[in-house]
């Protein structure tokens, strides 16, 4: 009888979540007031090519994998880039007429806030890295669309600390399960599951 052989597939997390970390850091940096707002015209490409399709080839390969989680977080946080990527270009250009929508895409980051907020409560039972990048990211969609939504800057400019912060994290995160794996072994922590 012949032997199956078993594929192994490669962890697309670390992948994702530095496509993530690096294009929030990015946009983090003009959020918080530390790079200027004309900034943004290099994000977009950015958050086409490695936020957005990085993390959708990401969350389509945890597909493959079986990972619940990994699929739904990158595949949305990848539409989540193509998204802003999409307003700011279209709404830039003319072609879409933003004038009237600031409340409608603070309530919309909002929304992006509800979402991360329930996909925290599954880290409880991931690593202390992720936990700490979903809490930070809950926390800066909050910021980012209630500072939009009262027309508080200081609100928005907390909210683009806390995401420069989550970015770091994500980037760390991915970071430590690269080497680890590389290694194979702990070398960088990224804190073990809860039960």
């Amino acid at each position: 009888m012949a032997e199956e052989s078993k594929t192994t597939f490669a962890n697309p997390a670390p992948l994702g979540l530095i496509g993530f970390g690096l294009t929030t850091v990015i946009l983090s940096l003009i959020n918080a007031g530390l790079l200027p707002k004309g900034g943004e015209q290099v994000v977009i490409p950015l958050a086409l090519a490695y936020g957005g399709l990085i993390q959708i080839l990401a969350g389509l390969l945890e597909f493959r994998t079986g990972n619940t989680f990994g699929q739904v977080a990158f595949l949305s946080y990848g539409a989540f880039w193509f998204w802003f990527a999409l307003l700011i270009l279209l709404g830039g250009h003319g072609v879409l007429d933003l004038s009237q929508a600031g409340s409608t895409i603070a309530v919309t980051l909002i929304g992006w806030g509800v979402f991360t907020l329930y996909m925290w409560v599954s880290t409880f039972r991931m690593t202390k890295a992720l936990w700490w990048v979903f809490l930070t990211l809950w926390i800066t969609f909050f910021l980012l669309g209630f500072g939009a939504l009262l027309g508080v800057s200081g609100i928005s400019l907390a909210g683009g600390w806390v995401g420069l912060l989550c970015g770091l994290l994500a980037m760390y995160t991915s970071f430590a399960i690269v080497t680890n794996t590389s290694f194979g072994k702990t070398v960088l922590p990224v804190g073990a599951p809860k039960g």
